[in-house]
């Protein structure tokens, strides 16, 4: 920016640059990244956040853990492992490798911790699972001392929980501490001192609870879950303490892959659409029907669900109103999803015995799920709990109008609908009561009866800005004040973010 003959404005303005734009080194440390490991919310941050924050102008790296099954791992971009590790370590009496690739459809440097006990095929669970992940954590922070040494350790969940503990002592790494499923905190204190080094200062019951005290800064996935955490019904035991650290927790609303994700341009869909070509996003709930079983019928309100079967999603309600809504109305169901053998079995019964009307897909698949999206007209996430969520705004933006309990990051997502002032983008309910759940379906059931209505909320969920760009803003904010820089960075203003920045990898939505 030249400053000759410029006005004092400029001349401030240019100074300001001078001082403030720096670019940041920041290492994301966590068990998940998509497309490559993924499970829950954390491997979608992971795959998508440091790409955007990279194409700000930002160092971002990121640290998994190796696992036995991502040589051969099917993805649209091959991911190419050297056989040579570029640096080995040693942590608790274990020496280990570690291999550097990027993550797949993305520049993004990805370094792949490599010890025998991620070679099985799985991600989670097993009887070692708390020691293999805090040797994962305790090499991280080796890495961090000896190899690369960034200003910022972003870290996830209870599986990264030490590293803040670690990383107390070193005044030239600082550390964020993201909250993805506050029900997991990690072993207990007595069995991590049987496993590994604690600190004398070290303060906590657990691994989470070390984590949220020494880290610079906590934040969770939406402004409201960050709120709900610090109560009794939400805290998990936590809740004291989670209050007592307020002070430095941030909430941050997640993003969606809106390139990947997008229905003009989806070629898992048999017709594309926008917000302007509504009409022609009918063919895919036609098709939809026809590929499920269910009777091909375009004025029943067909309502999808992809999600976990689990507890938390709010299965136990569902269970409790699909025999009566589906009895007492025309409409359609179907769902997508592994879990618990309980709800399986449960939804596979219900769909036994209304055959044409429900269709119970006990299955993993990223394609169909897009196809729920697009093809649905309502889409049911009434979870007990949610940090945030990504699946109702997946339905948002594919047209499909969601249907939620108010709560975590369902609050932050679905605006209710106000038919009379035509606002809102979803129907909601408050209680977690079956009765509730039931009435909240009815009513979307009756508003699908209006067409001109439901496709004017239709067209207002789809104009709704779900990028990574707004979030990605917002941890640089707070990546800034760890740092002592002004919050509004300069890496905002120099036409860096300017351009509409996404990600391009794919990440299932399977919450």
């Amino acid at each position: 920016m030249p400053i000759g003959g410029s006005s004092a404005c400029d001349r401030e303005l240019h100074h300001y640059s001078q001082i403030q734009y720096k670019t940041m080194q920041i290492l994301f440390v966590a068990a998940e990244a998509a497309p490559i490991a993924k499970v829950g919310g954390m491997g979608d941050v992971v795959g998508a956040l440091p790409a955007v924050l990279k194409a700000m102008g930002h160092d971002v790296r990121i640290f998994m853990p190796y696992y036995g099954f991502l040589p051969d791992k099917f993805l649209p971009y091959k991911i190419e492992i050297p056989a040579e590790p570029v640096w080995h370590g040693y942590a608790m009496f274990e020496h280990f490798q570690v291999y550097e690739t990027v993550l797949p459809g993305t520049d993004v440097p990805l370094y792949l911790f490599g010890h025998y006990s991620f070679m099985p095929r799985n991600i989670y669970f097993g009887e070692n699972e708390e020691w293999r992940f805090t040797l994962f954590a305790n090499a991280a922070a080796e890495f961090c001392w000896n190899y690369w040494k960034p200003q910022i350790v972003h870290c996830h969940d209870w599986h990264t929980g030490m590293i803040p503990v670690w990383m107390h002592q070193d005044p030239d790494i600082s550390t964020v501490y993201t909250i993805h499923n506050l029900a997991y905190q990690g072993p207990w204190r007595w069995k991590l001192e049987k496993m590994t080094w604690c600190p004398w200062y070290m303060q906590g019951h657990n691994v989470m609870a070390a984590a949220v005290q020494f880290a610079d800064r906590v934040n969770t996935v939406s402004p409201t879950y960050a709120q709900q955490i610090m109560t009794a019904e939400y805290g998990e035991t936590l809740e004291g303490l989670l209050s007592f650290i307020s002070g430095k927790m941030v909430g941050i609303l997640n993003g969606i892959d809106t390139a990947s994700y997008n229905p003009a341009t989806d070629a898992y869909l048999v017709q594309n659409f926008t917000d302007k070509t509504l009409s022609e996003r009918a063919a895919n709930k036609l098709a939809l029907q026809e590929e499920l079983g269910l009777e091909v019928n375009s004025g029943a309100l067909l309502v999808g669900m992809v999600t976990r079967l689990v507890e938390q999603k709010g299965l136990d309600l569902v269970l409790q109103v699909l025999d009566r809504f589906l009895s007492y109305t025309n409409g359609q169901f179907v769902i997508l999803g592994t879990g618990d053998r309980y709800y399986e079995t449960q939804m596979w019964q219900i769909a036994s015995r209304f055959q044409g009307r429900m269709s119970a897909q006990l299955r993993y698949s990223d394609a169909l799920s897009r196809r729920i999206y697009a093809g649905s007209d309502a889409f049911l996430m009434p979870s007990r709990f949610e940090p945030c969520g990504i699946s109702q705004m997946m339905a948002l933006h594919y047209g499909c109008v969601p249907i939620v309990r108010r709560t975590g990051g369902l609050v932050d997502t679905v605006e209710p609908h106000d038919p009379k002032h035509k606002a809102g983008t979803g129907y909601c309910f408050d209680r977690y009561e079956p009765l509730d759940l039931y009435t909240c379906m009815v009513r979307a059931w009756e508003g699908f009866q209006y067409k001109d209505y439901w496709q004017s909320l239709q067209q207002r969920g789809m104009d709704v800005d779900f990028s990574w760009n707004k979030s990605a803003k917002a941890y640089i904010r707070m990546y800034n004040s760890i740092l002592g820089l002004p919050e509004d960075d300069l890496s905002q203003h120099l036409s860096r973010s300017q351009s509409s920045v996404t990600p391009t990898t794919s990440a299932t939505e399977i919450n």
